[in-house]
């Protein structure tokens, strides 16, 4: 080798090393998108609107994203969630979740936390709409209750047990929201409980519950084994209700913010594949396997095409209420919803009147992450909505929450139980 070429080389290595030594560290190793780690730990229920998750881990997309170590986890209820969130997948819990919508609030304000410790949180993306039911006991079906649950007034008295799955979550208030509307105050006239999903069946088949509110496919299983009826699917409450959440804590944001956007972005990819009807089939025969639901496919499809057995004689094929994960902006994460969801925890005591809900919405909804997550999943600019509120929302009683007067909303409301603060 010539003098010239020695000299060369060592002048191109001398130029890369001070190029190291000035650029942050990795950078030759990362491009600007590049996840700051390739792992984070997710819990999820055995629910239909966990598919996101375990589609995005199933098919590649968390690994496509840069994050091929991500872990899925059942958790056994959402209290176990909740546990597993505040210990954080540093200490053996974990950094995010498939979550009821209100509970990261819940958390992030210390309401539901061990000593009312407040563990901040971020909400990145809304898995799905729809795609709950208000299922009544086999008992009960002379009474007729379907949306109107007034025929219950005379079949239940206040040892009547009717469960939902967490207090101040999704299925908490629509049962609530339900039953109020006939009358019937969850407060006073029954027994509100709290069982977590896959044991709802159970807890019916052996007549400790009259009535429950849960996410699929526990309605259609228990249609399916004859021991009650689904009174209402929850798309008939409120047509289109945002339901769960995709939500991470707050401290693996701020330290991960390449990684939140891919996990987002991986997030929104599985929604969009499993919206394709042409892949129901496949998502319900991979959720139903032993690892993940261990339910059978059957009690998952049907109403995942929005074909509803009631299980009272009525059924509906092609159903406009079925579970929606990507279209009709399915996926992102209104603000107006999230200020609708805490109007009603202050309509019921789990969060103090006066509660500054504007603030807390800003604190936790991480809307523009979504829309970064959205570009980066190549999700064209017309599948996007334009604003932060999806307007005026219209319920099956007639009762209209307009997110610009909340108030005027919970004062429209005969029963509830407001606590100061």
């Amino acid at each position: 080798m010539t003098m010239k070429r020695r000299q060369a080389i060592a002048a191109t290595a001398a130029l890369f090393a001070a190029a190291r030594a000035s650029a942050p560290r990795g950078a030759f190793a990362q491009s600007s998108t590049t996840p700051e780690v390739r792992k984070a730990v997710l819990g999820y229920i055995a629910l239909t609107d966990a598919a996101p998750l375990i589609i995005a881990k199933e098919k590649g997309f968390f690994a496509k994203h840069g994050m091929p170590d991500v872990e899925v986890s059942k958790q056994a209820s959402w209290g176990a969630t909740r546990d597993n969130l505040v210990l954080g997948g540093g200490s053996g819990g974990i950094d995010g979740a498939h979550i009821l919508t209100p509970m990261p609030y819940l958390m992030h304000t210390g309401r539901v936390t061990q000593n009312n410790q407040p563990v901040s949180m971020a909400i990145l993306a809304r898995l799905n709409t729809n795609g709950q039911g208000l299922s009544v006991a086999e008992k009960h079906k002379a009474t007729g209750v379907r949306l109107d649950a007034s025929g219950l007034k005379r079949a239940l008295t206040p040892e009547s047990k009717v469960a939902m799955t967490f207090r101040g979550g999704t299925h908490d208030l629509w049962l609530r929201y339900w039953l109020a509307a006939a009358g019937i105050d969850p407060d006073r006239d029954v027994q509100t409980i709290v069982v977590p999903p896959p044991q709802m069946v159970a807890n019916m088949k052996v007549g400790t519950m009259d009535a429950f509110c849960v996410g699929e496919p526990w309605n259609d299983q228990l249609v399916n084994q004859k021991i009650g009826f689904t009174a209402a699917v929850t798309g008939e409450l409120w047509r289109d209700h945002p339901e769960k959440s995709f939500a991470l804590r707050a401290d693996f944001v701020a330290a991960n913010p390449r990684a939140t956007e891919a996990l987002t972005a991986a997030v929104i990819e599985a929604q969009r594949w499993c919206d394709n009807d042409a892949n129901k089939q496949e998502m319900c025969t991979i959720i139903g396997r032993r690892a993940w639901f261990n339910v059978p496919v059957a009690d998952i499809i049907d109403r995942t095409r929005g074909n509803i057995d009631y299980g009272d004689g009525r059924k509906v094929e092609n159903s406009p209420l079925l579970m929606k994960f990507w279209r009709d902006h399915a996926s992102y994460p209104f603000r107006s919803h999230d200020q609708w969801f805490l109007t009603e925890d202050i309509r019921w005591g789990v969060l103090p009147e006066g509660t500054d809900v504007a603030k807390l919405i800003g604190e936790v909804n991480k809307e523009g992450i979504w829309r970064a997550a959205a570009e980066r999943a190549g999700v064209p600019a017309g599948e996007t909505p334009g604003g932060m509120s999806r307007g005026r929302e219209t319920f099956f009683d007639g009762k209209v929450f307009d997110p610009e007067n909340p108030s005027a909303y919970l004062a429209s409301l005969s029963i509830k139980k407001i606590v100061a603060a």
